[in-house]
């Protein structure tokens, strides 16, 4: 008996030794060694790209202004020219004949006008004499008015087939790079066409335009201050173009207008930036990104790996006062590097696990490791 009693109370020793062990959640020594950081507020500036269609600052259909046959194509596709350069020349024969017909008339209402003026003066004296009466001289007055009216209208039609005369010469309105040349010496070519000569572009500045949603567009104003539009579109930092080839453009431009109205198809409303283009690596017709920045005031900045999404939504676990942590929903609004930007769900001080969530559970003790560097601010 006293021997059984024995055998029972090493057993109970060792059981009780036994739970001790296996109960390691309070004791510090036993619990996981995991990274863990303190989150502060801070500013920061995240980027948001949108797609562009790139033009250039002059973008215009050269068409001729008179119909005739193309005599000579005086520039090549893809050519710079300079503004008032001759680009197209229309055969001028049947303009030169207009002119001189207009001329010939206008010739034959000056002596038409010289005629009426000899007639009143041969009147005049002859009315005072009472050698004829006096309706002979009113009637050779109008006479000499109507001849008038005819030089001035004469004149007109000499001035206006000097312009279409000059009009087979078509010229550069800028300067700038020729298009496509659809039309071939010898076509024939009138301002009806539904096809133009060709398209000149002036690309030293170009624009890129792009479009945001109801909901960008307010987040984007709330982002800058200003009581007008163009007060927030002059505090808006410099904007990068990203190029076809995802290579970053090299030049910065600026955002300087915003459309008036939303487009009722697509519900977006549409911004422009402007872009140097000395170099002319630009072209009207090209595409690309823009990289909108937007500065947020007292957010946290977080890494990527210390939060985890259920259900599209997103966790950090934080930790209390004795090193217990619980899962946390937090609203990001957008990244930094390969940081999330956190709006709602932090508190400053609070302290976070930096990583290796994905082996924690709600309600476990951990061992802090020493924090690295806090999260420094962002402030530009």
């Amino acid at each position: 008996m006293k021997t059984l009693l024995t055998i029972l109370g090493a057993l109970v020793i060792f059981t009780a030794c036994g739970v001790n062990q296996a109960a390691p959640g309070h004791d510090s020594a036993q619990a996981p060694s995991i990274p863990v950081i303190e989150v502060h507020s801070s500013a920061a500036i995240t980027t948001t790209e949108y797609p562009a269609s790139i033009q250039g600052k002059v973008n215009v259909e050269i068409r001729p202004q008179v119909s005739g046959i193309l005599q000579n194509v005086l520039v090549d596709e893809g050519s710079f020219v300079t503004k008032g350069q001759a680009l197209f020349q229309i055969d001028d024969n049947p303009f030169r004949e207009q002119l001189n017909n207009a001329e010939a008339v206008l010739h034959a209402a000056e002596a038409d006008v010289l005629n009426a003026e000899l007639e009143v003066e041969r009147l005049s004296p002859l009315v005072d004499n009472r050698v004829v009466s006096e309706f002979q001289l009113k009637a050779a007055k109008a006479k000499h008015r109507a001849a008038r009216a005819n030089l001035d209208q004469a004149k007109a039609q000499v001035e206006s087939a000097r312009i279409n005369l000059a009009y087979t010469i078509v010229k550069a309105p800028v300067s700038g790079l020729i298009g496509r040349l659809p039309k071939k010496q010898g076509s024939l070519v009138g301002p009806a066409d539904p096809e133009a000569l060709t398209t000149l572009s002036d690309v030293h500045e170009v624009y890129a335009y792009f479009s945001l949603s109801e909901r960008d567009f307010i987040r984007f104003k709330a982002a800058y201050s200003g009581n007008t539009i163009q007060d927030k579109l002059g505090n808006v930092p410099a904007v990068s173009l990203l190029l076809a080839d995802n290579s970053v453009y090299p030049e910065h431009g600026r955002l300087d207008m915003i459309d008036g109205q939303f487009d009722n198809s697509t519900g977006a409303i549409t911004l422009r930036a402007s872009f140097p283009n000395s170099r002319g690596l630009l072209r009207s017709g090209n595409t690309g990104k823009i990289q909108l920045p937007i500065r947020h005031e007292e957010i946290f900045l977080i890494p990527q790996a210390a939060t985890m999404e259920i259900q599209d939504k997103r966790f950090v676990f934080v930790l209390d006062k004795e090193n217990k942590v619980s899962r946390k929903p937090i609203t990001t609004v957008g990244k930094s590097g390969s940081d999330y930007l956190v709006k709602d769900g932090l508190e400053e001080g609070d302290r976070i696990v930096e990583k290796g969530i994905e082996k924690l559970q709600d309600g476990i003790v951990i061992r802090p490791e020493l924090p690295r560097e806090k999260i420094a601010d962002n402030r530009n």
